[in-house]
């Protein structure tokens, strides 16, 4: 990914960086080092065509309900488009993982964002992302 596209995020603890939620190799995904909403964006050298968005979140030690919104833009100021808004909830032991598999056709993505508000109730939840897979 480093190769095509710069990363930002706004926090990530330490030994869980957002390149282990990306490689296929990395098994622990990429988590926040503070509380509260967080942002995960990903500016592409050159725009980008994308058939498949991928995104597994997890989280087996706390119930809670997430929120992320995912949105692209055509270049990396402030034009975003929303791809999706969903919420989620945690709760163990059967609610600890969310899959989310979808299927685009966006053109000319300079810019692909991920918003996540980790509990919508409460600002002391950490965020956390165990794959963010590109197509």
């Amino acid at each position: 990914m480093d190769q095509i596209a710069s990363l930002e995020v706004t926090s990530e603890e330490h030994g869980y960086p957002i390149e282990s939620a990306l490689l296929r190799s990395e098994k622990r995904g990429w988590r926040a080092a503070t509380p509260g909403t967080q942002v995960i964006r990903l500016i592409f050298d050159e725009p980008q065509k994308l058939k498949r968005i991928q995104l597994v979140f997890e989280d087996a030690e706390s119930t809670r309900t997430q929120e992320f919104v995912l949105r692209w833009s055509s270049d990396s100021e402030s034009s975003f488009r929303e791809i999706v808004r969903q919420q989620w909830n945690f709760s163990q032991p059967d609610a600890v993982r969310e899959t989310e598999d979808y299927a685009v056709e966006i053109l000319g993505v300079k810019t692909l964002e991920l918003v996540i508000v980790p509990d919508i109730k409460s600002s002391a939840a950490r965020a956390s992302l165990r794959n963010l897979r590109l197509a």
